[in-house]
């Protein structure tokens, strides 16, 4: 019994068709209970406010009850972990902590404005049910495939946001001191153009500061189309290789197979495993994630390799 219903309520499991219709139940209930929270705001809408309480209730029961279904099933989804073991593991998890802050809104309505701004903490919910799906996968996976060239593009951000403000301010404070108060301020500024969203608050007036500002507005514009062009390469290659794979169904299904990576894959490049095996690895799968390899994709314990033997010439 415990073990059908935590094949019903996980997420993502295509070849069960009940827990495709309890995802698709759960998502519906996530969007009425966001659409509920935004129409709350519209005081032509106060007549609903009874209404609108009593489906945020059902909503919210809802929730709960999925959240005590996974904490109960929890030792199926870390089944090397005790019965205990598994269910704080889910509770300081991911998806676990997601499930609580959807949860706990609904007992400080009236309290504090940390517990009321939680609600959007249901987007995340429904974030994490759509990441589970392909449609919703190919983003995750760029993301995670690019992780590290966007945290440099990010760095580079920042240190460039800092340098700038702190520039600013060295030039514009004695002209503005109640404007340019302190380097906060120039970081607010530097952050408003290096964006390129001029909010139009702060300003430089004086000659050498509107000068600099011509310089950084310029090289805000190349420094934000940096992640976003790292970002849209992903996608490119994400669907490049997704239509190499959809070639394969002309191919004979005997050349595909998958390999179990062990110790003697592990830690390896996929270059180097497709170099000395003679293979050509079409999709690594890790965990939830299925990654699309480069050249320099490091295999890890446990990953499973899609792959398709040479021809030989």
């Amino acid at each position: 019994m415990k073990e059908k219903i935590f094949n019903i309520i996980q997420i993502g499991d295509k070849s069960n068709r009940v827990s495709r219709m309890f995802d698709i139940f759960i998502t519906i209930t996530i969007v009425t209970n966001i659409l509920i929270t935004f129409m709350q705001t519209f005081p032509e809408l106060s007549f609903l406010s009874g209404v609108f309480r009593v489906m945020e209730y059902i909503t919210i029961v809802i929730f709960c009850v999925e959240y005590a279904l996974r904490i109960w099933t929890a030792e199926y989804l870390y089944p090397d972990r005790s019965r205990s073991g598994a269910r704080l593991r889910f509770l300081v998890s991911f998806d676990g902590v997601v499930d609580l802050l959807t949860i706990i809104p609904a007992f400080f309505l009236s309290g504090f404005v940390i517990f009321r701004m939680l609600r959007v903490a249901r987007i995340f919910h429904l974030f994490r049910l759509n990441a589970k799906y392909d449609s919703f996968n190919v983003i995750t996976t760029v993301l995670y495939e690019k992780r590290n060239q966007i945290i440099s593009s990010v760095f580079i951000v920042m240190i460039l946001m800092l340098a700038s403000s702190l520039c600013m301010y060295s030039v514009e404070h004695e002209a503005q001191p109640e404007v340019f108060r302190n380097a906060f301020s120039g970081i607010w500024w530097s952050m408003s153009t290096l964006l390129t969203v001029g909010y139009g608050d702060i300003y430089p007036i004086t000659t050498l500061g509107r000068v600099m500002a011509i310089g950084i507005a310029y090289l805000g514009v190349g420094v934000v189309a940096i992640p976003t062009g790292i970002i849209s390469a992903g996608f490119v290659e994400q669907y490049q290789r997704k239509s190499n794979i959809s070639s394969l169904k002309n191919e004979d299904i005997r050349e595909i197979a998958e390999i179990f990576v062990d110790r003697c894959y592990a830690g390896k490049t996929v270059e180097e495993v497709e170099d000395d095996n003679q293979i050509t690895i079409f999709l690594v799968l890790r965990e939830d994630l299925s990654i699309l390899p480069q050249k320099d994709t490091v295999l890890r314990m446990n990953d499973i390799m899609v792959i398709r033997e040479e021809n030989k010439k």
